[in-house]
């Protein structure tokens, strides 16, 4: 067969399988349309939807240092070959994302050395949205873990404690990274609240709404340096903590498995 055969045989098949797929998803697009979905039937048994937990990641995200951190490519186009294909060049520390020990750590685990059972965890919301309306520079204290504590039991093995501050819509403005020139204003886990995790629980990961697991103006990054050489890992920039219980949930982290990765976007959702 001539090349010119192939080529067109393939780009048929393609159209058609397009169209298949237009149809099957415009079956589905009402559930898949907002960050909340029907569960599948496999969950059934004991979560009723689904919660998107990531922001899109776009070259305009805002990053800790104020510079693009994801870069797309076209290298083949529909109209011209047939197919459409695009490089993705991204910092690791860049839009929903992991923090794997070996970002703080001189010898700790890469992300692709994450363990894969740490990967789904039960997840506690500590919620102080109201305190960091008022103070920006605010911190998830022990005194915060405590109340949790009270109100919802003890945190689970294996639990991703997260922070919800009401920073995720903020994510796309300047008040996400809300830097005045000096320094960046944004909460994050006091050294006090990370050091009673690490000795008083079986957390194993620990999440925040915003850019760092330490609030914005720190100059030291002591929560980075105390939780994540023990082997535990963060996730930041996790988006819509607002629409998730305080207990209850399982949060499912896509993290990404390249070699010696000291992190690195991940597709995040938790099963409510």
């Amino acid at each position: 067969m001539c090349d010119i055969c192939v080529m067109n045989a393939v780009k048929d098949k393609m159209l058609s399988r397009r169209q298949f797929f237009k149809g099957s998803l415009a079956v589905g697009a009402g559930a898949t349309l907002g960050v909340t979905a029907a569960a599948p039937p496999a969950l059934a048994g004991g979560h009723g939807a689904v919660t998107d937990m990531t922001h899109m990641l776009h070259p305009n995200f805002p990053t800790y240092f104020g510079e693009s951190g994801m870069q797309l490519e076209t290298l083949a186009s529909f109209g011209t070959d047939g197919f459409n294909n695009n490089r993705i060049m991204v910092v690791e520390h860049t839009g929903t994302h992991i923090d794997a020990p070996l970002h703080f750590s001189e010898d700790g685990a890469s992300v692709d050395e994450i363990p894969i059972e740490s990967l789904v965890a039960p997840l506690c919301v500590v919620d102080i949205a109201a305190r960091a309306a008022e103070d920006a520079d605010t911190q998830v204290t022990p005194d915060d873990l405590r109340a949790w504590i009270a109100a919802n039991g003890d945190i689970p093995e294996n639990a991703c404690v997260a922070m919800h501050s009401g920073w995720g819509p903020k994510v796309d403005g300047d008040g996400f990274r809300n830097f005045d020139g000096t320094a960046q204003h944004y909460p994050g886990f006091h050294i006090e609240a990370t050091q009673m995790l690490i000795e008083e629980t079986g957390a194993t990961s620990m999440a925040v709404d915003t850019l760092s697991l330490d609030h914005g103006i720190s100059a030291d990054f002591a929560t980075h340096y105390a939780w994540l050489p023990t082997g535990r890992f963060g996730i930041e920039c996790l988006a819509n903590l607002d629409q998730v219980p305080a207990a209850g949930a399982t949060l499912v982290i896509g993290a990404p498995k390249h070699q010696g990765g000291s992190g690195g976007p991940a597709r995040i959702f938790a099963m409510v």
